[in-house]
C-alpha cells in the first residue's frame, strides 16, 4: 500500500476519546478500535495484519521509534508524543501510552497495546520543534547523532522549569 502524500491539515481529536490498537510482537496490527479507524480513515480490513507504521508520518524522527522499540521489547512501558498520518494525508498529534502484552504461561512478550489521546497545543509546539531538529540530524548525519542530541536535550531540559511544566501538564491532562 502506497503512503498518502502528507497535507498540512490537522485532524481535530475528541479529548474524551482514546485511539486504541494492539499489535503482535512484530508490530503488525491485531486490533483497532472504531475511533482509530475513524481518525485514520482506514477500514478494519486495511489495518488488521498491516505494520503499525501504516500511520507513521514522515515528520517523525526514526530515533523516537528506535527508543520506543528498545523500551517495549524489554517489557517496559513508555509514553510518547507521536504525529500520525491519516489515509487522506492529514495528520493528528497524540499522546500515546505503550504497554507490552505477555503470555500468561511463559511471560514472553506476545504483543503491544497502545492507547492514544489528544494533547495540548503547547506541548505539540515544543515537541514539533524538537522533532524537526532530530529529523535534520538524521537527514544530514545519522540516527545516532539524532539520539545523542535527544539524550542531551532531555538531560538539559529535565531540570528546566518550562520543560517541567510541560511534563506536569501532560500528567495533569491525562
Amino acid at each position: 500500500m502506497q503512503k498518502p502524500t502528507p497535507l498540512d491539515e490537522e485532524i481535530p481529536l475528541d479529548p474524551k476519546r482514546y485511539i486504541v490498537s494492539e499489535t503482535n510482537e512484530k508490530g503488525k496490527i491485531t486490533f483497532c478500535n472504531d475511533y482509530f479507524m475513524e481518525v485514520s480513515g482506514y477500514t478494519k480490513e486495511e489495518l488488521i495484519g498491516k505494520p503499525h507504521s501504516i500511520v507513521r508520518h514522515p515528520d517523525m524522527p526514526k530515533v523516537v521509534f528506535k527508543l520506543l522499540w528498545e523500551t517495549i521489547s524489554q517489557g517496559k512501558n513508555i509514553n510518547a508524543v507521536v504525529k500520525n498520518l491519516a489515509k487522506d494525508g492529514r495528520y493528528y498529534w497524540i499522546f500515546t501510552e505503550f504497554e507490552s502484552r505477555r503470555d500468561n504461561d511463559t511471560g514472553e512478550i506476545i504483543g503491544y497495546h497502545a492507547a492514544r489521546k489528544s494533547i495540548s497545543k503547547h506541548v505539540i509546539e515544543i515537541i514539533d520543534e524538537l522533532y524537526k531538529e532530530l529529523l535534520m540530524l538524521e537527514r544530514n548525519y545519522t540516527t545516532e547523532a539524532s539520539e545523542r542530541y535527544l539524550m542531551k536535550f532531555l538531560k538539559e531540559k529535565g531540570d528546566d522549569i518550562e520543560f517541567s511544566n510541560i511534563m506536569e501538564e501532560i500528567h495533569r491532562f491525562y
